[in-house]
């Protein structure tokens, strides 16, 4: 195994694959660097990419009001794009907070991939599915407290 492939096999997202699986990502998969401050993504992007942090930060926000909210962090072993996979828009915005690399995918590898090996396509799936549970309770716990927030500013004090 390569040293990325290392990497892989301690992203929790990946915990569950069969080293063979870790292999044919690696394959799929180009090494990119982002600098602080750089926008790997914006909401609303068609990009057909999938990326796996392998060091530093990136802060997922969303567009309220008229701001970028915060609605994540993401560090090395996690993964984002996951929208790409799904042929959707992306759901967020993704910006660099410091250098990062990362494994890019283009999801339409990915997907030929998928189709020769369903049980490959499967765990990753199901992965995903897990991924997308936990940014939609990120989001609905920043827009709770946004609204708290909305809430405490309008009272008249007392």
């Amino acid at each position: 195994m390569t040293s990325e492939t290392v990497v892989l096999d301690r992203c929790p997202f990946f915990e569950q694959f069969q080293p063979k699986h870790l292999d044919k990502l690696m394959m799929l998969g180009t090494q990119v660097h982002f600098t602080a401050g750089d926008i790997i993504f914006r909401e609303g992007d068609e990009a057909p990419q999938f990326y796996v942090l392998l060091s530093g930060r990136v802060a997922l926000e969303a567009s309220f009001g008229g701001r970028q909210v915060r609605i994540d962090t993401l560090y090395g072993g996690d993964e984002l794009g996951w929208s790409a996979v799904l042929q959707r828009k992306k759901q967020f915005q993704a910006r660099a907070l410091e250098s990062v690399q990362a494994l890019v995918f283009e999801v339409s590898g990915m997907r030929d991939a998928f189709d020769g090996n369903p049980y490959f396509g499967r765990a990753f799936l199901e992965r995903l599915l897990t991924v997308v549970a936990e940014r939609l309770q990120n989001t609905r716990l920043q827009l709770a407290a946004a609204l708290a927030e909305a809430q405490a500013a309008s009272k008249p004090p007392s």
